[in-house]
């Protein structure tokens, strides 16, 4: 849905008077304005249908069961097909050696990926669609505001802001470019049970969004262990295919790790699998550009020393995985009598 801003009606001028402009319009008015709600809706990537055509029109010559393949596989878009190593590809049922190298000459065809200069590479960033965060002095912090296409982590204690700042993300990027949004909807992955619908519409108020339209563009997935919470950014690369998207969100991504793998015991396997889900988020911000938003949690440190009278010290839990993962990095704390 298109945002609209939500103004009050002088009596008498209601909806039966936007019914009968719209009446006024001429078919093929009417029928431009609905192409264009259309392609603003539209999302970003290059569909598998055109491996359909053959090799000389820069295809792979594929047949309706190799794109059902491929869906099942969980490969939505030719982009997911250019980022992906030969090895994964030829995994895919009835894939052989010669129908890969076709599907990737095809698909390098269709997503270039080339060498830029650093001039190119600057004038791409300063043309980078940023999202606000709705504070003015955080959005001077980011020089701008978050990322898209760049994972953005948020750590920090209980209670110090971290899923409030989400549940705003939510709604700033559906607001116009000009006013710090996207124009896009929204993906909440919520792992802990903190998302608060009614917390989106007060947000709406805030920024004069009509609050039906708000809450339809926001896409809500609950996870319930870390291997769901896995599978869902497989469902969420099939949402993004669909509609146009800016934000994913997953709050808190380390959450369920921290619970399904305990002890010294099963931390190479935690690390290993959050190592592959950080790595399976920084593909859907490469193939979609959305700006991913991860929130994090912290465990204390009692070390000895000098930091020992300074206060409960914390640090995030994941450990360097987590560090190399993310572009930005935030430490949320609580203000001073909290």
């Amino acid at each position: 849905k298109r945002m609209r801003r939500a103004a009050p009606q002088a009596e008498g001028a209601g909806s039966s008077a936007a019914a009968e402009v719209l009446v006024q319009q001429p078919p093929q008015q009417q029928q431009q304005v609905v192409a264009e709600e259309q392609a603003v809706d539209e999302p970003g990537v290059t569909k598998l249908e055109l491996l359909c055509a053959s090799v000389e029109n820069r295809g792979a010559n594929l047949s309706k069961g190799d794109l059902n393949a491929l869906l099942e596989h969980g490969i939505h878009c030719v982009e997911t097909i250019a980022f992906m190593p030969m090895r994964k590809l030829m995994e895919v049922k009835g894939i052989g050696d010669q129908k890969a190298q076709r599907i990737m000459a095809a698909a390098k065809t269709l997503v270039p990926m080339r060498m830029v200069s650093a001039a190119e590479m600057l004038q791409m960033r300063k043309n980078m669609v940023q999202i606000s965060t709705g504070s003015a002095q955080l959005d001077g912090l980011l020089a701008g505001g978050i990322e898209t296409g760049q994972i953005t982590e948020i750590f920090g204690e209980f209670r110090c802001g971290k899923t409030q700042l989400c549940h705003t993300l939510c709604v700033a990027c559906q607001l116009p470019i000009d006013r710090g949004g996207a124009e896009s909807k929204a993906l909440y992955v919520d792992t802990e049970g903190t998302f608060r619908p009614e917390r989106l519409v007060s947000i709406a108020e805030r920024y004069g969004l009509n609050e039906e339209d708000v809450l339809e563009n926001v896409t809500y997935a609950r996870a319930y262990n870390a291997e769901h919470q896995e599978k869902l950014l497989v469902e969420a690369a099939a949402v993004f295919c669909e509609s146009r998207y800016a934000l994913l969100i997953v709050d808190s991504a380390t959450g369920l790790f921290r619970t399904d793998y305990s002890g010294r015991g099963e931390l190479a396997d935690r690390q290993q699998a959050l190592n592959r889900f950080m790595r399976k988020l920084q593909l859907l911000a490469d193939e979609h550009g959305v700006a991913v938003v991860i929130t994090n949690q912290v465990m204390s440190t009692p070390d000895a020393g000098p930091a020992a009278f300074m206060g409960p010290q914390v640090k995030p839990i994941g450990g360097h995985i987590m560090g190399h993962a993310s572009q930005t990095r935030l430490f949320f704390r609580k203000g001073k009598g909290e």
